[in-house]
């Protein structure tokens, strides 16, 4: 399964954060996934913008492999079994039909990835017209922070939308690095 992913980002304060929440998402608790990613010693993944992980929620585990895609990112999913998952865990990565076909021209032996860690969020969400208004509180490496995403079915909705609440709690906008790139940055640097 593939699918385009339009998303907005900006890092929040706690401040900022607990006052988006108590005006949009007051009275739901957050749901827990957990990240957990992958990569090589080479971080040849990462040489080719791309980004491999298995995200767990609830009882179920699905492998997504993000790459660049004209207008937001491409992500091909594979659905795991929690077996499968545990396997991939411990350095045993059996790449499925779909993550397969994507990264067979650039020839990766899959005994070559390896796990590197994972994050953990506590994910608040509401939809709004199409749009899903996103709020994430991660864990990871010993740092916390606070995430603002707005997703949506195209650019020019989700950029609107993203601009109206940031302007609304007069946030100055900074580009966030995905989830990912924030884990891995705070990676020792022998890795």
């Amino acid at each position: 399964m593939q699918e385009i992913e339009i998303e907005f980002k900006n890092l929040l304060t706690k401040h900022q954060y607990e006052q988006i929440r108590q005006d949009w998402i007051p009275n739901s608790q957050p749901k827990k996934q957990t990240n957990y990613y992958f990569e090589t010693d080479e971080f040849y993944l990462k040489k080719h913008l791309m980004a491999l992980r298995v995200r767990e929620k609830g009882s179920k585990y699905v492998a997504t492999l993000k790459q660049p895609s004209h207008e937001g990112l491409l992500e091909t999913h594979d659905s795991l079994t929690a077996e499968e998952a545990k396997s991939w865990f411990n350095n045993h990565v059996n790449l499925k039909e779909n993550i397969k076909s994507q990264l067979s021209h650039l020839n990766i032996d899959e005994s070559h990835i390896k796990f590197m860690g994972s994050l953990t969020t506590f994910r608040l969400e509401k939809k709004v017209d199409g749009i899903v208004l996103v709020l994430d509180y991660s864990v990871y490496n010993g740092q916390e922070d606070y995430e603002l995403e707005v997703e949506a079915p195209s650019y020019s909705q989700g950029e609107a939308f993203f601009h109206d609440i940031l302007s609304q709690y007069t946030i100055k906008q900074a580009k966030a690095e995905n989830k990912i790139q924030r884990f891995f940055n705070t990676m020792p640097k022998g890795l």
